[in-house]
């Protein structure tokens, strides 16, 4: 174990053929991020990739369900207030 007691888990660095379109783009995005900090300590990862991918899923799920807040939330698994909640902590209400 290390210091964290976690196990180690070997990575097989994800490349964009082996897995979908969505996940190729944040990967890649991501490799990004971590090159533009040039040795800096990260801080929030999660938060932030949550915060900058959950806006553009609301807003084109909601346009695609042409602005029915029932049908997009059915579409996103989500009960309908989460999902105006969400949409209130983003502007979008």
């Amino acid at each position: 174990m290390n210091s964290l007691d976690v196990p180690n888990i070997q990575l097989t660095p994800v490349t964009d053929s082996t897995c979908d379109p969505i996940s190729a783009c944040v990967n890649q995005a991501l490799k990004q991020y971590f090159a533009d900090l040039d040795g800096e300590t990260p801080a929030n990862v999660y938060d932030m990739v949550l915060r900058s991918i959950e806006k553009p899923l609301l807003l084109h799920v909601l346009q695609e369900a042409g602005g029915n807040q029932s049908k997009a939330a059915d579409w996103l698994g989500l009960n309908r207030n989460t999902l105006r909640k969400k949409m209130k902590e983003h502007g979008l209400l």
